[in-house]
């Protein structure tokens, strides 16, 4: 009789032992199903690619040359680009970088405009006006950025 009330205690402890597991487990079921679901879907494509794939393949010189929009090539692959192109490059990662910044702050804005309400920031609260001067500020970094690229002629192309 004693036995069987230890064993029944030991099953039910291990009962609730895998319940706490499963229940920190449960929430993250989800992204565990849709990575499994992904990778059965490129095993599957890949078996699949490799099935059907043509036996005889037909080499070349015409088949293993380089093909530019049917256009034979003329000068050589490895020229060097203007260096303004680059400078171009980063400065449009810069705003854009920039621009992705703003979409919190303007949600935020919205928000403390629209209701009046306050939010919680770095443990403090801030109203629209602390928000708008904040974003006044980070705004006008990014217009003398762009002045002073304008005048050092980053965007010119002679």
């Amino acid at each position: 009789m004693l036995r069987r009330r230890r064993a029944r205690s030991d099953l039910l402890k291990s009962e609730v032992l895998v319940e706490m597991i499963l229940g920190s487990i449960e929430p993250y079921a989800a992204i565990g199903a849709t990575i499994l679901f992904v990778l059965i879907v490129c095993v599957a494509q890949l078996i699949l690619a490799h099935a059907i794939h043509p036996k005889k393949i037909h080499h070349g010189p015409t088949k293993d040359s380089a093909y530019e929009s049917g256009m034979p090539i003329i000068v050589d692959t490895q020229r060097r680009f203007n260096v303004k192109f680059y400078i171009v490059a980063m400065l449009f990662l810069l705003f854009d970088v920039e621009i992705v910044f703003m979409w919190p702050w303007a949600t935020a804005f919205h928000l403390s405009a629209t209701t009046g309400r306050q939010i919680a920031v770095d443990g403090g609260m801030v109203g629209k006006d602390f928000l708008l001067a904040g974003m006044g500020m980070f705004f006008s970094l990014l217009v003398f950025g762009l002045f002073y690229e304008w005048k050092r002629g980053a965007f010119q192309w002679d």
